[in-house]
């Protein structure tokens, strides 16, 4: 008598689907659902490696990424848990091994998500929440030295922060965004985010408004749990191009960020603080240096190089990719693009897709003093998209000159109809959206 086959999970698409119906909203915070099914799993997350644990509004997933970078330098497994993905879901689940990690396969990522469905039988749970507990399933099975857990959205009920005792804590910076869940002050976004934090774990943080700071110091004050904040307890500075670090341990002297822009040389002296916070692993020098030179992070500040767009664009043209969408990720993207204009000086051409929900005004303003030419295009298959001419009211209010595309490919071939003395600099920005469209055309997904 033949055994019987074994069970085969479903395409991954179809699963998705079908998971994405279990609960009728997108984005519904509490931690009620996620408790309720890892219980029902016997409590992978107990049975996770180290955590460390990622919060804040901009540059958690660079951080995570230095993070990886040197941990993976010094010979340890590293398991990463990041969001949103660009343009395959299992871009967010990377398992752990000696030399390097992988993103976990189709068939295991259907596997876990369907065992996930089966035992959480038709209970409401959001698509994000049963990916969360996908992933500690994950994790937990395979041996690994370290977990690098980002929060979704938020933290205090992000579907993550059912991590009770982490390695540490990590709070990056804090700005406005997702208000209509968060809260509209950055009191109370900072609140969300420092809700992370555990008794005694240590918190490493980065330079944040003074009320965001205030928040998050009342919070690990009350916790007892030790800080270790940007500007107070260590320093990154930019001296001759290099970056330079320095805490009550010492001053290390490393090489600039393969990453671009000045913003990256704060996420990587956040990382670099998080490791030397902790004191179960042992970072040698080297690793600190291989890993600030070899992070990568598609889609932030991404130089594209090759692929079927740069075809599309004017010849000799730089195409620079970022998925900033609220005004500190335009602040930041505007002085990479300064810095870029210093170094050699080209015509700027910002072509922008944005999310309805998101404050093009602030947004844009920060490219108020680089551009005036500005193309507006939709976020291809996205019903929250903001229409094009919406966003072209934006643009037009702030005194710049806007164009509509009906695509990226549209507004690139457009430009390369123009005649221009110097071969333009192209920024496509405002949306990971939209970037994780660019990466799909483009023909260079991440890896």
């Amino acid at each position: 008598m033949n055994a019987p086959a074994a069970r085969r999970a479903p395409p991954l698409g179809e699963l998705i689907a079908r998971l994405s119906t279990l609960h009728p909203a997108r984005i519904d915070l509490d931690l009620d659902r996620v408790h309720r099914l890892l219980e029902r799993l016997d409590h992978p997350e107990r049975k996770l490696a180290p955590v460390i644990h990622v919060a804040g509004t901009n540059g958690k997933g660079s951080t995570i990424a230095y993070l990886r970078a040197i941990l993976e330098a010094a010979g340890l497994r590293v398991h990463v848990y990041t969001s949103p993905s660009l343009v395959r879901i299992n871009e967010r689940f990377r398992l752990g091994h000696v030399g390097g990690g992988v993103l976990v396969g189709d068939d295991e990522l259907a596997t876990a998500l369907e065992k996930c469905e089966r035992i959480n039988a038709g209970q409401p749970i959001t698509l994000f929440e049963i990916e969360t507990v996908a992933a500690f399933c994950l994790f937990a099975q395979q041996p690994a030295d370290v977990l690098l857990l980002e929060v979704g959205l938020g933290g205090r009920l992000d579907a993550t922060n059912v991590i009770d005792a982490p390695l540490a804590s990590v709070i990056a910076p804090v700005s406005m965004d997702h208000t209509e869940f968060l809260g509209d002050t950055l009191t109370a976004i900072a609140g969300e985010k420092a809700a992370i934090i555990k008794r005694s774990v240590p918190v490493i943080c980065a330079e944040q408004p003074p009320e965001a700071m205030a928040v998050i110091e009342q919070n690990a004050k009350r916790l007892r749990a030790p800080l270790h904040a940007a500007g107070e307890g260590w320093h990154v500075n930019v001296e001759c191009g290099r970056l330079v670090y320095q805490d009550e341990r010492g001053l290390m002297d490393l090489p600039a960020p393969k990453l671009f822009g000045r913003h990256q040389f704060d996420n990587a002296g956040l990382a670099i603080a998080t490791l030397r916070a902790q004191d179960r692993f042992k970072i040698a020098p080297a690793a600190y240096e291989a890993g600030i030179v070899n992070a990568e992070w598609p889609a932030r500040m991404q130089r594209l190089t090759s692929g079927a767009l740069l075809g599309q664009a004017p010849q000799g043209c730089e195409i620079w990719l970022d998925g900033g969408h609220n005004a500190e990720g335009g602040r930041v993207a505007a002085a990479a693009l300064g810095d870029l204009e210093e170094r050699v000086s080209r015509p700027l051409v910002v072509i922008v897709g944005m999310m309805a929900n998101k404050d093009a005004s602030a947004f844009l303003g920060n490219f108020a003093g680089l551009t005036r030419h500005i193309i507006a295009v939709p976020i291809p298959d996205n019903d929250k998209a903001m229409p094009p001419d919406r966003l072209a009211d934006a643009t037009r209010a702030l005194g710049m000159r806007v164009e509509i595309a009906g695509s990226i490919e549209a507004a690139l071939c457009a430009l390369a109809r123009l005649v221009y003395e110097v071969p333009p600099r192209i920024l496509i920005t405002g949306s990971l959206y939209l970037a994780g469209h660019v990466l799909s055309a483009n023909g260079t997904p991440p890896g």
